[in-house]
């Protein structure tokens, strides 16, 4: 599926579809790097707290593997503890994952567009649950902020080439 101008598009399931929720938040940059590293960075989920300073990995699943599709990851962010499972992965262009945590119940998906001289990497966020509305009508900037921190220090990581092997 493609929006009008030919780019990508987030395949929403019909229950997080943004016309469906209460919670949605789109964040996007351009990074001056390949698909192939930011894919590498994004997928490499054991590494993530050592970048991403919202993040902090439960290590219940084999962290010697990068996510892939139906694996199913547990970690914290915003202070909340989540269970994700992979939903999409197509390499280098698509991931999302779902996860459920403390009254919220999210979609989670990122696009990778190759661009001349890199990618525009856009992510987008659907919430449903007592939580994610409340968090949101709290602090209504606090996940655009923080998926704007996971965009910035994803740009940085991809420009130093591929991450370590786990």
């Amino acid at each position: 599926m493609t929006s009008p101008a030919s780019e990508p598009v987030i395949h929403w399931p019909e229950h997080f579809d943004p016309a469906n929720v209460p919670v949605h938040v789109v964040n996007e940059m351009f990074i001056p790097a390949s698909a192939e590293h930011i894919w590498a960075w994004l997928v490499r989920e054991p590494l993530w707290p050592t970048w991403y300073a919202n993040s902090k990995v439960d290590w219940i699943r084999d962290k010697s593997r990068d996510l892939a599709l139906g694996v199913q990851f547990h970690w914290k962010t915003f202070g909340v503890s989540i269970t994700s499972r992979v939903q999409e992965f197509v390499p280098c262009e698509r991931i999302a994952w779902d996860g459920t945590g403390m009254g919220a119940h999210v979609y989670h998906a990122w696009l990778i567009i190759p661009k001349a001289g890199g990618c525009l990497v856009r992510t987008e966020e659907s919430q449903h649950g007592w939580g994610a509305r409340l968090m949101h009508f709290l602090r209504p900037h606090r996940m655009v902020d923080g998926h704007d921190l996971w965009l910035k220090s994803l740009s940085i990581q991809s420009q130093t080439g591929l991450p370590p092997e786990l």
